[in-house]
């Protein structure tokens, strides 16, 4: 059964930072994770490998990314499925295109209920891979909606598909005279610090590392291009952000994130 759709979250009366309380329930740990269709650095296909960086980093809400689903190249698995069984968490899966029989895109994990789910398609060129916006509505123990995103932006050499992408989230995030729940963005966005595509999403979001952190290739990472953004400032303290280091797991590391919501003054 499908839950209710985004575009109803104005009706529920959502505005930013109007939680009638918060403690350290509120308090929330988050992780991004590009997890290279489920196959480490060594060919390997393990999903329980995966699954025990997921359960050690003990987070409340994760963004994945390369998830098969159901695919020769992964052996028929539902991965998104799988890993939230192995982790103990719902799961919201999005596809961003058909692939080897089965499905390949992004999805969510979370420990805290779900109550509204989105897939948003994200424009790209013809020839390039489409890419898809996953998000979840879940509810603090508070009692504050907050919303979370993941996302994978294009990899090519030219920006353009990324930029155009990362100007497509915030439309349809934030759409003219509506009211949106405090937000979290997650993912790989194969975007520097400083690129057109940070300085796009940064005119709405946060970044918890401003200056990012390097999270790939997974050995010995170079690259900041995996993403932990909030809105409004206001309502997110930033505790904590590192990745971890799991050389063969994937070929990205995991970005993990701890995060204090805070009642508007």
């Amino acid at each position: 059964m499908l839950r209710p759709a985004l575009i109803a979250w104005a009706a529920l009366g959502l505005g930013a930072c109007q939680a009638p309380s918060t403690d350290a329930s509120d308090t929330l740990t988050v992780l991004s994770y590009n997890i290279h269709h489920g196959e480490g650095t060594d060919g390997v296909f393990d999903l329980e490998r995966l699954a025990q960086i997921i359960r050690e980093a003990d987070p409340d809400l994760v963004a994945l990314q390369e998830v098969d689903v159901k695919t020769q190249r992964a052996g028929g698995v539902n991965q998104a499925a799988e890993l939230a069984r192995l982790t103990g968490m719902e799961v919201l899966f999005g596809e961003a295109i058909p692939y080897s029989g089965g499905s390949y895109g992004d999805a969510v994990l979370s420990r805290l209920p779900i109550e509204a789910e989105l897939i948003w398609k994200l424009p790209a060129e013809p020839q390039h891979e489409e890419r898809v916006a996953v998000g979840i509505l879940v509810r603090l123990p508070s009692g504050e909606r907050i919303r979370f995103l993941g996302t994978h932006l294009d990899h090519t050499r030219d920006p353009s598909d990324r930029v155009r992408q990362a100007q497509s989230i915030l439309e349809q995030a934030f759409p003219a005279g509506k009211k949106v729940p405090p937000t979290l963005l997650l993912g790989d966005l194969n975007a520097e610090p400083g690129s057109q595509p940070m300085k796009v999403l940064l005119e709405r979001f946060h970044s918890a590392a401003p200056d990012g952190i390097p999270s790939y290739p997974s050995d010995q990472p170079t690259k900041a291009i995996d993403w932990v953004l909030y809105t409004p400032a206001d309502c997110w303290e930033v505790l904590e952000v590192h990745t971890i280091h799991e050389p063969v797991a994937s070929d990205h590391a995991p970005l993990r994130a701890v995060l204090r919501y805070k009642p508007p003054r």
